[in-house]
């Protein structure tokens, strides 16, 4: 195993256990504003497996950026329907019109 590969390793777990402790501690309040951040960094990974599929040269860079790029797609397609689906909870919903004495009266 090279350095260069051990490095990244270590790299990507310790991304994975801070942003596992990061995410856990967020109050439930917060989740919508969260949830819009995670589908800008979503875009971003899209874009970034974009760059990577333009640099492939084999058939295992050209699997790897597609997977990349369906999941970066997936996640941010599903970010965007979750958080309009909590955005609408906080709509007000149209109320039936009350009905007075003067039009019971007309009647």
């Amino acid at each position: 195993m090279s350095v260069s590969l051990l490095s990244d390793i270590s790299i990507f777990v310790l991304s994975l256990l801070v942003g596992f402790e990061v995410i856990s501690k967020v109050p439930a309040t917060l989740h919508t504003p969260l949830m819009s951040a995670a589908n800008s960094i979503h875009g971003i990974i899209f874009v970034g497996a974009m760059l990577a599929a333009s640099t492939a040269h084999n058939v295992v860079g050209y699997v790897l950026a597609f997977v990349t790029a369906t999941f970066a797609a997936a996640n941010l397609v599903g970010g965007y329907a979750v958080t309009d689906r909590m955005l609408q909870m906080f709509k007000a919903k149209p109320r039936p019109p009350t009905v007075t004495h003067e039009s019971e009266q007309e009647r």
